[in-house]
């Protein structure tokens, strides 16, 4: 759901990078999970807020500098089972990478390696081996979700 990008002041608060629609949707759980050096360990929240175009967080027992600034990098995740339901025609990102992506042409365009936002859509990075495509998330260009099958059906070529 985001990433720790540094220590903020001096009495252990965090600036996070928040990977999610609205940046303060964050702050609603509790518990986060950071993932360091391949292993993921659970915090508390003890309060956070917007701050510019990040978050400014202070997780109980890291109270300096220096303890914020060895969680620079952390993936920041929470628990799946505390997210609300997506609503109908919606996706949590973390649900479409992986997921297989055809073309109307019933041809492979690779599969889903990662989204980013634009300001004007979201768009997803599809990875064929060596390939990579930009793919608008835009009701055009993607057709069909299949989240029962991982595979998404869109209107685009193979040499566009």
């Amino acid at each position: 759901m985001g990433y720790v990008s540094g220590a903020f002041g001096i009495r252990g608060w965090l600036n996070v990078v928040a990977d999610t629609e609205h940046a303060d949707s964050l702050l609603d759980y509790d518990t986060w999970w950071l993932k360091r050096n391949g292993e993921w360990c659970a915090c508390v929240l003890e309060e956070g807020a917007v701050h510019t175009k990040k978050l400014a967080a202070k997780l109980l027992g890291v109270d300096d500098r220096d303890g914020a600034f060895a969680l620079k990098g952390c993936e920041v995740a929470v628990p799946r089972s505390l997210m609300p339901a997506a609503e109908e025609g919606e996706y949590y990102w973390a649900d479409l990478v992986g997921m297989a992506v055809v073309n109307t042409a019933a041809e492979s365009l690779g599969v889903v390696d990662k989204l980013f936002a634009t300001g004007a859509n979201d768009v997803l990075v599809v990875r064929d081996g060596e390939t990579e495509r930009l793919l608008p998330f835009v009701a055009q260009v993607v057709l069909k979700v299949d989240t029962e099958t991982r595979s998404i059906t869109v209107d685009w070529g193979l040499d566009y």
